[in-house]
């Protein structure tokens, strides 16, 4: 405890970081402050009893946890941060087959200039396109939520709902440039963070509550459940293979350059949440398709993968999640690339040619560490099933696994290595007495590109 006291006055003391941090928090503020902020002319009392009524579950009680509650409460911020993600994400897939932005990303400073540029415009027009869905799918299509929902209104609101984005948006840049950590994937956690306590009081009066099952025990159980799934994920976050890779001397007047061992440091889950992402996204395919037919075979599809704690629908989640690590693991990382960066540079693996056979040699490591990897993913994207099965309810459940958890645990340990980075550069002990935060280079977990 002395420790930590003594690590949190470390941190206090540095003018420059107590400053970023003060910034951050904030800003994190003012976005969960606005969050609450209704749009002009929803009626938020049979908003909410609309809402009450519904079963729940599914790809929009996601999409509420990313925004903290927003969507539900068809806030200003209702689309929160997911059309820049999403934006990202199509940017990220640009620049894998056009080359026009693989040459943007080869530029430096610069091209990550307009490439920032281009994906905040893309973030305009995916808004733009999603308002009006998102109005007409969670707004006006209960009776009364609207009195008067004229063209004006529709108007004001897209118009609303896309500079309540941007204005997202640029929170997140600002805590990135001016704040601690990457400021977008902060916004996300703090949406999920947000829904925590209510989940866990919902838990507790479900433990002793009138007609409470379980009890302290039960109670205590699950927390312990919970810790051991977060010290998992943690391990599966920081997991990583590291490659050795030898410099060749190169004499330099009187200085000698190279020669020195390093490591490149393959991470066991390369491809982060996105895989779990994408799952989500096709398995609502199926119904989509199966709402067209009347047969027997398009009820049971509905009913089956509508329902998250279902065998057949957490097998095809499973499965699924799999095949999509392997692919964006196998688009994300080029082994040829980084076997001809290595040989330019002069440097070579140990008892390894440079190379094609270089190349060889890191696409088998990728891909015997993406298949544990990969099924450690699909056992902590479908744990909250689990949970559910064990009779946790559905909103703690989320808490157990799944997109939620990786990417809570994925941005507080960057941000922590952000500030043990600070007390290093200053000649402070860092936030641990032994050892260091292994953070990673890429917050968010792949979703903030």
């Amino acid at each position: 405890m002395k420790q930590f006291i003594t690590t949190i006055k470390n941190i206090w003391s540095i003018e420059d970081l107590r400053a970023r941090i003060i910034t951050t928090l904030s800003l994190l503020l003012v976005y969960r402050l606005g969050s609450f902020v209704i749009l002009p002319g929803v009626d938020s009392t049979i908003l909410a009893e609309v809402n009450a009524a519904k079963s729940g579950g599914g790809i929009m009680d996601l999409i509420n946890i990313f925004a903290g509650g927003a969507f539900s409460r068809a806030s200003i911020f209702a689309l929160g941060i997911m059309p820049y993600i999403s934006a990202s994400i199509v940017i990220q897939l640009l620049g894998m087959a056009i080359p026009y932005f693989q040459r943007l990303q080869k530029e430096g400073e610069s091209g990550r200039r307009k490439i920032n540029q281009i994906t905040r415009v893309l973030t305009i027009g995916i808004t733009g396109f999603q308002a009006p869905g998102y109005i007409a799918s969670q707004i006006t299509s209960s009776p009364g939520v609207v009195p008067d929902s004229g063209p004006l209104w529709w108007f004001s609101t897209v118009l609303l709902l896309i500079t309540g984005t941007v204005f997202v948006m640029w929170v997140g840049e600002r805590i990135t440039e001016k704040g601690i950590g990457n400021g977008i994937s902060l916004l996300i956690m703090i949406g999920i963070v947000a829904n925590l306590p209510s989940a866990f009081v919902f838990e507790i009066g479900s433990r002793f509550g009138v007609g409470g099952v379980g009890g302290p025990i039960i109670l205590l159980v699950e927390v312990a459940m919970l810790l051991i799934v977060i010290v998992l994920s943690i391990l599966l976050v920081q997991g990583t293979r590291r490659i050795p890779v030898q410099y060749a001397k190169r004499i330099v007047g009187n200085k000698q350059y190279g020669g020195v061992r390093q490591y490149i440091p393959l991470k066991v889950n390369a491809a982060g949440v996105m895989p779990i992402i994408f799952a989500q996204a096709i398995m609502f395919v199926p119904m989509t398709l199966a709402g067209f037919g009347d047969s027997g075979a398009s009820s049971w599809i509905i009913t089956t993968f509508s329902n998250p704690s279902s065998f057949a629908y957490n097998l095809t989640f499973f499965l699924m999640i799999i095949a999509f690590t392997y692919f964006y693991t196998a688009v994300t990382i080029n082994p040829n690339q980084m076997a001809d960066e290595m040989k330019r540079n002069g440097g070579f693996i140990p008892g390894i040619k440079p190379g094609k056979k270089t190349a060889e040699f890191i696409d088998d490591i990728m891909s015997r560490i993406t298949l544990p990897g990969s099924v450690f993913l699909g056992l902590v994207a479908i744990l909250p099933a689990f949970a559910m099965i064990a009779g946790v309810n559905q909103a703690f459940s989320y808490f157990f696994g799944g997109t939620s958890l990786l990417i809570m645990v994925g941005v507080i340990l960057d941000t922590l290595q952000q500030i043990e980075s600070h007390l290093l550069m200053r000649h402070y002990d860092g936030l641990m007495k032994s050892g260091k935060i292994k953070g990673r280079s890429s917050t968010g977990m792949g979703m903030a590109g």
